[in-house]
């Protein structure tokens, strides 16, 4: 289809063009116009580790995790819920039941061939001495075995919809203490806020007040003083906005809203007998009279962009398999980009697993699953490649698939030849931020990131905020919608 350039003049002529849209392709460049009339008071080079991805030691001291969790509770308008309470039900989903009676659980459903599951898919129990046992832990208390310290923010408006539809996510990263020291204990947490539109009728206009707020931070020398906003972005919101922004740190941002949105992922590695990282999701669901709520729990719910590895294999008896075979070869168009943003792929979440598990099986190794003889899935595959004119392999496609998965992105496409000339960036092994390793900050330390981070990702969202201050952003306006920052992952 051909392409429009279309240039917003105004904020008005930006909502008539986000109610007209009806699923045409076309680029948008904004005029320098902002959705609450202020200019940026940015002044200088954009740093992306103030901007971005902000892990030094004495900021991040006023992100605890008690502190997130309290807000939270103090949110969910359920009599008697304490974080400690909230803390202890979320881990208990890692428990066969009963366990705590307080939610879900690891083997709510069962399949006679594949055990527990999740969507279909197998979902694995992670009891005692893995992460279950923090079901009896008070992760507040001193000295607490299952404490936990933050070690990074980090603002992904590139995730941003390239309608506007939400402003992206604002993470806090969180690593467990006993990890520092060993290898067999580690947890990582990921609180990711889905931030609404204060203007969506704006389209991307409409997050301008949240991107500057964070783009600002660049010429704020002192630390504290970005800390102080961080702090209010994080816990108040931006109150004196038009509309009011609301605090990232808010329960319908991570998931129980109305729209869904946001998510709390685990990267879980507590389990020395047999070693399994497992990268997971959960979400915050609550049940809400006219007055008041009953509960609020965090329950588990399938990684997005996972499907289950065993798919891609032909001779899998799963039900879901041909389905996800005629699927995958419409994807094609997507995963063949130039670049690593330009890579993406978009899978109807029933082909979803609960699981990304990044050591100790092969159930996520996208390649392995798919094998190398041919077969009627290898040549529909050929078939969409000779379609689009690409030069790339069969083998290329399968393996930018999984490079889009939590495993791929984490550890198994690491350093990976995706073809095209593209090679995806290494973690560091298991994580993008580790708790392990600090290097020196503008004051005291900070958290290390990946080369992935450092080399690829970073630069990129940097040169996007650019643009977007500089309102040259160019963003295709697609159906199915997809971020202003081309791909989903890390």
């Amino acid at each position: 289809m051909e392409r429009t350039r279309v240039r917003i003049l105004t904020p008005l002529a930006a909502a008539t063009l986000v109610l007209a849209w009806s699923g045409c392709v076309m680029d948008v460049a904004t005029e320098p116009v902002s959705a609450t009339g202020a200019e940026s008071a940015l002044s200088g080079p954009l740093d992306a580790r103030r901007s971005l991805a902000v892990t030094d030691q004495v900021i991040l001291s006023r992100f605890s995790l008690k502190r997130v969790l309290d807000q939270l509770v103090s949110q969910s308008g359920v009599s008697g819920l304490t974080s400690l309470k909230l803390f202890q039900q979320w881990w208990d989903v890692m428990n066969p039941g009963p366990g705590l009676g307080q939610g879900p659980h690891c083997n709510d459903q069962t399949d006679p061939q594949l055990g527990s599951v999740l969507n279909g898919f197998p979902y694995l129990c992670r009891p005692a001495p893995s992460e279950g046992s923090q079901s009896a832990c008070n992760p507040f208390a001193a000295n607490s075995p299952c404490a936990y310290i933050p070690i990074g923010l980090f603002n992904r408006f590139d995730l941003m919809p390239n309608n506007g539809e939400y402003c992206g996510e604002y993470r806090v990263v969180y690593g467990k203490a006993s990890g520092i020291a060993n290898t067999d204990d580690r947890n990582l947490l990921i609180f990711e806020a889905a931030l609404p539109n204060p203007l969506p009728l704006l389209g991307i206009e409409g997050c301008r007040p949240i991107i500057e707020a964070w783009a600002n931070l660049s010429a704020i020398a002192d630390p504290n003083q970005r800390a102080d906003r961080l702090e209010q972005l994080y816990f108040q919101g931006l109150l004196i906005a038009v509309p009011p922004i609301p605090a990232v740190i808010n329960v319908n941002h991570f998931g129980a809203g109305s729209s869904g949105r946001g998510q709390i992922r685990t990267n879980q590695f507590v389990n020395p007998d047999p070693r399994r990282w497992s990268l997971r999701e959960f979400k915050i669901k609550r049940s809400c009279g006219l007055l008041s709520c009953s509960w609020m729990r965090l329950v588990p719910v399938t990684n997005k962009t996972n499907p289950y590895g065993p798919l891609f294999d032909v001779a899998s008896t799963h039900p879901k398999r041909a389905g996800f075979q005629a699927l995958l070869p419409g994807q094609v168009p997507s995963l063949i980009g130039a670049t690593l943003p330009e890579i993406s792929a978009v899978i109807p979440d029933t082909y979803n697993s609960g699981l990304s598990e990044a050591s100790g099986t092969t159930e996520t190794n996208y390649p392995m699953n798919f094998g190398t003889g041919s077969n009627a899935f290898r040549d529909a595959l050929a078939t969409a490649l000779a379609t689009a004119g690409s030069p790339l392999s069969v083998d290329n496609i399968v393996a930018r698939m999984q490079a889009q998965s939590c495993a791929g992105c984490h550890r198994l496409s690491n350093n990976m030849d995706l073809g095209g000339g593209l090679t995806w960036p290494a973690s560091l092994g298991f994580t993008h931020v580790t708790e392990r390793e600090t290097e020196a900050a503008d004051v005291g330390v900070r958290y290390k990131l990946s080369d992935a981070l450092n080399n690829a990702f970073l630069p990129h969202r940097k040169g996007l905020l650019q643009q977007y201050l500089d309102r040259t952003l160019l963003v295709r306006l697609t159906t199915p919608l997809k971020p202003i920052g081309g791909f989903l992952v890390h």
